[in-house]
């Protein structure tokens, strides 16, 4: 007998052994017993193959945030919301396949209980501390009171000692229009809700924190019935780009 030969019997031998019931099995019956059989590695190449899908699609399919930028108490239409971001990435010549501009719209801050948009602010107020936290916020288009608001609890960066450490040249374009707002380092407003007798008291700081942005081509033409503010978020890891986003504001 040829080696060949032999082989072939014992590999027939292995498998009649492997599965003796096999051989009288038909149709619907021996397709399900090779599901019974088989079920488990089965579903482990299932899972494989989703997973190497699905890391083969994200890869493909990511874009980087070039920066994040928020309006809050701003309202600004379609045209002036493409000029303020992907307008951007196509200036920088970022790709768009590749980059994207992420602008939160629709929030707002406000104390007064009869402004009409007062029952979005706890909401509001939650996505923005999210955001901070999670580093996902470089810049804000604000109006006065949630300028204020941003100023007060310490979120925005000392305009002077940023742009004049690390962009000089900027600063000094830009200097004119840094507006000073006041910071809360410390105060009693707890104390205040248990004890109606004590009297206010606050540890405050003032510093350029805003950008007057009413020279800004953009916003000058956007015919905006208040002032509109920018203020850099003090944890922002994307410093260099916020300076690109300033520059292309005024340019």
């Amino acid at each position: 007998m040829l080696p060949a030969q032999r082989q072939l019997e014992k590999k027939n031998d292995y498998q009649a052994e492997e599965h003796p019931f096999m051989q009288g099995l038909h149709g619907k019956a021996k397709l399900q017993y090779l599901w019974d059989y088989y079920k488990l590695p089965l579903a482990v190449a299932a899972i494989i193959f989703y997973i190497a899908l699905y890391a083969a699609y994200h890869h493909f399919t990511h874009k980087d945030t070039a920066l994040y930028a928020a309006l809050v108490n701003v309202a600004v239409g379609d045209t002036l919301t493409e000029e303020l971001s992907s307008q951007f990435l196509t200036e920088q010549n970022l790709n768009p396949a590749k980059n994207t501009f992420s602008l939160y719209s629709g929030l707002y801050l406000t104390e007064d209980e009869n402004n009409s948009y007062h029952e979005y602010t706890y909401a509001s107020r939650m996505k923005i501390l999210a955001s901070i936290d999670a580093e996902q916020l470089d810049v804000v288009f604000m109006n006065q009171e949630a300028f204020d608001a941003f100023s007060q609890k310490g979120y925005l960066y000392n305009l002077d000692e940023l742009l004049a450490e690390e962009a000089p040249a900027l600063f000094r374009q830009l200097a004119p229009y840094f507006v000073t707002n006041t910071e809360i380092l410390e105060d009693n407003a707890e104390d205040l809700l248990f004890d109606g007798s004590a009297v206010y008291y606050a540890e405050t700081a003032k510093y350029p924190m805003g950008l007057d942005l009413s020279e800004s081509p953009f916003i000058k033409k956007g015919g905006f019935p208040e002032t509109v503010y920018l203020g850099v978020i003090k944890n922002s890891p994307r410093l260099h780009m916020v300076f690109d986003y300033l520059e292309y504001l005024f340019s």
